[in-house]
């Protein structure tokens, strides 16, 4: 997908000459920028290494190409474990609700106040040179820069996890990475290692269930939700706890791809997410989450049928409300990847007044682990001083010094407290942070809850909560997994695990790979409860919002197409709050029937209809029938299910893919102003989700 390139405000003014041996330098003119070596010292040619003579050897005290190359293969820091393929961007939190009345948490003191944050997206298995669009889980990490020191929300685009206790988590992460022998595959759990573990694991089949939906292949950052996953704590300044689980709502509603779309995505534009974002924040539109949090106490907790200490659970909307209190506004992208998004180090301790922990075990393990990263990642404990982790909305004042790439020790004597010099910060018991008092008793032990059980029932009620759409595409995710597993046993044991959540998904995938008879049930700690209920709001279909805002609508033409329709659309497509890519067989543009030359985004070759979320093809006097390019991006916008706009033109087209505007109503003949704003129209229910019933009978 191409760029369109940003050009700079003024050019830096350069004077070109040649060296001795011939070659063109440029150079600062009087006034310009210099060029100098990490020391300051101005560099005189930067194109050649110091020799002994023309065909002589390189000259070891050539300081200025050893410093350019010792800093070269020092270039890259270990990559995180996990989450190592993100995107950030910076933004503002603004409190749109006063939380006094149950925390004394900075961001929430008063409606109106604004934080500044930093967010950072990323994807769970893959390494940083993954794509976008593997079926994965997504991070969602907020770094608030409070008044009150800085505060990390490090959270998920799900609000369950695979794991109860955090001493699995190295089991986990080993077994969906690559195979240690052969290094693959890459980025995916499609293979015999994960599934091998997970059908060993009862406790991940709620994960797994979400896993295999339509959430872990978002169509983009900005129409996925976040959540905090774990239940945490609100305190008040005289110590009242309430218990909260955090969620971010996104305003361009919920929304993902296929995994056809997602499979092509990532060939045509590893990217998308990344380029999405930041398209999105440079054309001024800035993405934007709305914070929610269900609040409950321990009367809740005690009478609900799940521990709200589980991670592998959830408290559904329908009995604990999300309530709105806030707003995300990402509206500024980073100057530099490394230095911020790559540098960036989030601690699921850093935490502020307000804010406090609960006895969740893999919570528990993160505060730790997390810590830890950073020492790895970052070279050393003085990681807070790198201006994208420091604080700023609030002085540092401590005692703590010395260590790799420390910039900032205290002046004077005075490197300890307490002290009787008179100098040097103190703590304060009124405005410092005091953690729950929370009573502790019991023996110590290894064990695991017995309320922590129930590995099925919320597994069945998020698969029972989906619409038919969304149940179909879980169970082809299942057998496009397990078909990858070479052991046939690994498959077994996952569909004894499906027989406990839903007797007719595990028929359903027995059938479909080819396995004879169905399984036994898994052994089950706990029966699973049959009788749950559905959840609606757990179903992206359910709560979709009905908007086409943010969105892109892709346009192919041709030479003597009709530029009045084009202009119509574009108006449509405007007035939507959308976004119009225009595509043609030349990037050099199409000339419109009046002769008039269009400039175009795209070429037809390089943007296929997977990276748009609705389509119109209003071609000239090529008809794109002859093309093979124009036939895939038609058939799989249809096979996508995605609307679909054409001009009479077009009707060789469509009979070269089969299709007719007769017999299917997300297929729109485009011929003025109003039916192109029709198009838009029906556009806001983003899919022709009825159209799959032919693909899947």
């Amino acid at each position: 997908m191409a760029d369109t390139p940003r050009q700079p405000d003024t050019l830096d003014p350069l004077i070109s000459d040649r060296g001795e041996g011939g070659e063109v330098h440029q150079h600062a003119a009087d006034g310009a920028e210099r060029l100098t070596t990490a020391q300051g010292v101005v560099i005189s040619d930067n194109q050649n290494s110091l020799r002994a003579g023309a065909p002589g050897p390189t000259l070891l005290e050539d300081f200025a190409m050893r410093e350019k190359i010792f800093h070269f293969d020092h270039e890259r820091i270990p990559e995180r474990v996990v989450h190592a393929r993100g995107y950030g961007a910076h933004g503002t939190f603004t409190c749109t609700r006063a939380m006094g009345d149950v925390t004394q948490a900075a961001p929430f003191t008063e409606e109106g106040k604004q934080t500044e944050v930093f967010v950072r997206f990323s994807t769970v298995a893959g390494s940083k040179g993954s794509p976008d669009l593997p079926r994965d889980v997504r991070g969602f990490a907020v770094k608030f820069y409070t008044d009150r020191g800085n505060w990390d929300l490090v959270g998920n685009n799900i609000p369950v996890f695979f794991i109860q206790d955090a001493t699995k988590f190295p089991d986990l992460v080993h077994a969906v990475k690559p195979a240690p022998d052969r290094a693959f595959p890459q980025a995916q759990s499609a293979h015999d290692n994960f599934w091998d573990y997970i059908t060993l694991t009862p406790e991940a089949m709620h994960m797994v269930m979400w896993q295999m939906s339509d959430r872990t292949i978002p169509r983009s950052f900005t129409t996925m939700e976040g959540f905090g996953v774990h239940t945490f704590r609100f305190v008040t300044a005289d110590g009242k706890s309430t218990f909260v689980k955090f969620h971010w709502k996104p305003r361009m509603g919920l929304q993902s791809v296929l995994w056809d779309e997602a499979v092509k995505s990532n060939g045509a534009d590893p990217d998308r997410h990344r380029r999405d974002l930041w398209d999105a924040i440079d054309r001024g539109d800035s993405p934007t989450w709305d914070l929610g949090v269900q609040l409950f106490d321990q009367d809740f907790a005690d009478n609900f049928a799940f521990d709200v200490l589980d991670p592998t659970k959830l408290i559904p909307e329908e009995d604990c409300p999300v309530e709105l209190i806030g707003t995300l506004q990402l509206d500024r992208a980073v100057d530099n990847f490394f230095a911020e998004t790559e540098q960036v180090a989030f601690c699921t301790g850093n935490v502020i007044p307000g804010i406090d922990f609960t006895d969740d075990p893999l919570l528990q393990g993160r505060n730790f682990s997390y810590l830890d990263t950073q020492l790895k990642r970052l070279g050393g404990p003085n990681f807070t001083k790198l201006p994208i982790n420091a604080p700023k909305g609030c002085p540092v004042s401590n005692y703590q010094q010395d260590g790799h790439m420390q910039t900032a020790n205290r002046k004077g004597r005075v490197n300890y407290e307490p002290n009787g010099w008179g100098e040097g910060p103190r703590e304060h018991p009124l405005e410092g942070y005091v953690s729950y008092k929370a009573p502790v008793t019991g023996d110590k032990v290894r064990l695991r809850p017995e309320s922590f059980a129930d590995h099925y029932s919320q597994a069945r009620q998020f698969y029972i909560s989906q619409t038919p759409s969304e149940q179909e595409h879980i169970l082809s995710a299942l057998v496009f997994e397990l078909s990858k597993c070479v052991e046939p046993a690994v498959r077994v044991r996952m569909v004894s695990h499906l027989v406990n959540i839903d007797k007719d998904l595990a028929r359903d995938a027995c059938d479909r790979l080819g396995i004879a008879d169905l399984p036994a049930p898994a052994p089950a700690a706990q029966p699973t409860q049959t009788d749950i209920e559905a959840s609606p709001a757990l179903s992206i279909q359910k709560m979709g919002e009905d908007s086409f805002q943010g969105r892109i609508m892709g346009v192919m033409i041709s030479d003597g197409f009709d530029g009045t329709l084009l202009k119509a659309l574009e108006q449509a497509v405007t007035d939507t709050g959308a976004v119009l890519r225009v595509v043609a067989p030349r990037i050099g543009g199409a000339t419109c029937s009046k002769g008039d030359l269009h400039p175009v985004t795209d070429q037809i070759g390089g943007a296929p209809s997977v990276l748009f979320d609705a389509v119109a093809i209003i071609p000239g006097d090529d008809n794109l029938a002859s093309s093979p390019a124009a036939i895939d991006f038609l058939n799989d916008a249809y096979v996508h299910c995605k609307f679909i706009g054409v001009s009479a033109a077009a009707d060789d087209l469509l009979d070269a893919c089969g299709l007719s505007r007769d017999d299917d109503d997300g297929i729109f003949a485009l011929t003025d102003a109003v039916s192109a704003s029709d198009l838009l129209d029906a556009c806001r229910s983003l899919r022709v989700w009825d159209r799959e019933d032919q693909f899947t009978a």
